[in-house]
């Protein structure tokens, strides 16, 4: 790892951001449609979100509630749109996350090269 992560963020902070993404995510689909009659629209936004904010910024509006950020786990970097939608997608298939190692990076993150890190608090850190 060509750079430090620090301590794993917690697993409340993760499933706060987690939570307000997912609650954004329904008050966004509801603007477009019904959600008893598309179910998959809220889960479709939260891909597309996660592979926006999270590919191009490193953080959903969740997570920067949160103060944490995913990055990439080489090199600290920003992982790209493609990585972001791939990750959002494993997201919703519930297990990946749940399968976790000792830096509480899941297989998602594992399998798109990707660490939910804190948001330094130190400007010259980022």
């Amino acid at each position: 790892m060509a750079w430090r992560a620090g301590a794993p963020v917690d697993l409340g902070r993760r499933f706060g951001a987690l939570g307000i993404d997912w609650i954004l995510c329904l008050l966004a689909s509801g603007l477009i449609t019904d959600p008893r009659v598309a179910p998959s629209g809220p889960v479709l936004i939260l891909i597309a979100v996660y592979g926006f904010f999270v590919g191009l910024f490193a953080q959903t509006p969740g997570m920067y509630l949160m103060k944490i950020r995913c990055v990439a786990y080489a090199d600290g970097g920003r992982i790209g749109v493609f990585r972001g939608l791939l990750r959002g997608v494993l997201l919703c298939l519930a297990v990946p996350p749940l399968i976790m190692d000792e830096q509480r990076r899941g297989l998602h993150d594992r399998a798109v090269g990707s660490i939910v890190v804190p948001v330094p608090r130190d400007p010259a850190e980022r």
